[in-house]
């Protein structure tokens, strides 16, 4: 896509157009159904405007973290982020890290706070967040077993095992970017973008 298409839809002086344009272009392989979440920086003044964007779309919305005029976002289908997460490979990653019988709302309740721990010390951010964002477990394992460095390849995410696998899915979220950014272009909603 053209930097010049990107400069103008990100940069526009129509807040709702940006909005929308943004969650289309970072959000792309959620709003296509291939992933279970996705989490994007948004600008505080345009939290509000969530709700009416995402109406009837069966798309839900949780602010992760609020800071210095941004805001950390995490969207999601319930149903589906309740059965991955919910997974016994994915339930016991999380159990190493203090989500043991919990809800969904108590999920994202610890979630918070570590992130607004995290954030306090100076050290990004708490390293199970890639299991609510469907990264692999072994991938997520990967990355914090190896600091974040020894890496297979780096994309969505940084992949530690099944290089195959990532490159195949890399490539169906790079197509499904492509796919809903021309649909939006072109003049469809997020309604008619999300699957």
């Amino acid at each position: 896509m053209p930097a010049e298409v990107l400069s103008y839809f990100l940069k526009n002086s129509d807040r709702r157009l940006r909005l929308t344009f943004q969650v289309v272009l970072q959000c792309a392989p959620f709003l296509k159904g291939l992933k279970v979440s996705c989490v994007i920086s948004l600008e505080e003044v345009l939290y509000g405007e969530l709700a009416e964007l995402l109406r009837d779309t069966g798309i839900k919305y949780h602010r992760l973290s609020c800071l210095e005029g941004k805001c950390l976002v995490l969207f999601y289908r319930p149903a589906e982020l309740e059965r991955y997460l919910d997974s016994p490979k994915i339930r016991s990653l999380l159990r190493e890290y203090g989500y043991d019988n919990m809800n969904l709302d108590g999920m994202f309740c610890r979630l918070c706070s570590r992130i607004r721990d995290f954030a306090k010390q100076g050290m990004g951010f708490p390293h199970e967040i890639g299991i609510f964002l469907g990264y692999p477990a072994d991938d997520v394992k990967g990355f914090i077993e190896n600091e974040g460095r020894r890496y297979l390849m780096i994309g969505y995410w940084k992949v530690y095992s099944d290089l195959t696998r990532a490159r195949m899915i890399f490539k169906e979220y790079d197509r499904a970017k492509n796919c809903a950014v021309n649909e939006f272009i072109t003049g469809k909603s997020i309604r008619e973008i999300a699957v």
